[in-house]
């Protein structure tokens, strides 16, 4: 695993940290179909949360809210649809009463000092 990925997997471990804290259950990690990735499957209550998890060293290439353009959160759109009809259609039967959210979870390591995680609701 290089350093990047390393990276990547903490990020996400504390993202998954942070939403368990704010009373979700985490269903699902990494999950991948030839579309792409989603890095978290929530459930808030009855919402269905896709997770998009972004984590960056503090640096010159700002924060990692920053990096989810019109476009990602277009895929991450069609991703949580195809998730839906998948895997929870297939379990349940029936869309979540909740309805289905994106969320993005921020993830900056500073040189020193513990790593800040912010969590934004409904960004697409």
């Amino acid at each position: 695993m290089n350093s990047r990925n390393a990276l990547g997997r903490y990020g996400e471990d504390l993202a998954a940290r942070r939403l368990r804290e704010a009373g979700m259950a985490v269903l699902e990690r990494n999950w991948r179909c030839r579309d792409g990735e989603i890095d978290i499957v929530a459930r808030d209550a009855d919402a269905l949360v896709v997770c998009e998890v972004k984590a960056r060293r503090a640096g010159p290439y700002g924060h990692p809210m920053s990096a989810v353009t019109p476009r990602k959160a277009e895929r991450l759109r069609r991703l949580a649809s195809r998730w839906l009809s998948e895997r929870w259609l297939a379990r349940y039967g029936r869309p979540p009463t909740g309805g289905v959210r994106i969320d993005l979870v921020g993830v900056v390591l500073p040189e020193r000092g513990a790593p800040r995680v912010q969590h934004v609701r409904g960004v697409a």
